[in-house]
């Protein structure tokens, strides 16, 4: 089956809030380049030279979150309001330390509490601005 690797676009702060996840969801970059590590990149200012080319973040059973900052010369990225990362926790304490991680210092939308459907269940954006829903179902991973 096809792997689904969420990439986030950063204005610039890429290494800041990668370091955040990797705080929040633990283990270690499987890949972390500078844009002064392409062919060319000596010539790049010492401001974007040092900016993330590509970072790739494992995050679960195959699963990485990746992304870049956004160079000054590459046309802009677009603005995606109906966007949302979501993620599946496999215990109840992990839904818990993940959610509280990652929405802290950002804005929670719906607090993390068992849904009319069965999940545990909460939405936040986060204090870099990426929206996400946590959830966890015991019955699915009692399976």
């Amino acid at each position: 089956m096809a792997i689904l690797n969420p990439y986030l676009y950063c204005s610039g702060n890429a290494a800041e809030v990668f370091n955040f996840y990797k705080s929040v969801f633990g283990g270690e970059y499987a890949n972390l380049m500078q844009f002064k590590e392409m062919p060319g990149g000596e010539k790049l200012p010492p401001s974007q030279a040092s900016k993330v080319l590509h970072v790739a973040l494992p995050i679960g059973k195959g699963t990485m979150l990746m992304g870049s900052d956004h160079q000054d010369d590459m046309p802009p990225t677009a603005t995606i309001s109906n966007f949302c990362l979501s993620i599946g926790a496999e215990t109840l304490e992990e839904a818990h330390r993940l959610f509280n991680g990652l929405s802290a210092g950002g804005e929670i939308t719906m607090p993390l509490h068992e849904s009319f459907w069965g999940d545990t269940f909460g939405m936040f954006t986060d204090k870099f601005g990426f929206k996400w829903m946590l959830s966890f179902n015991e019955k699915y991973h009692q399976q």
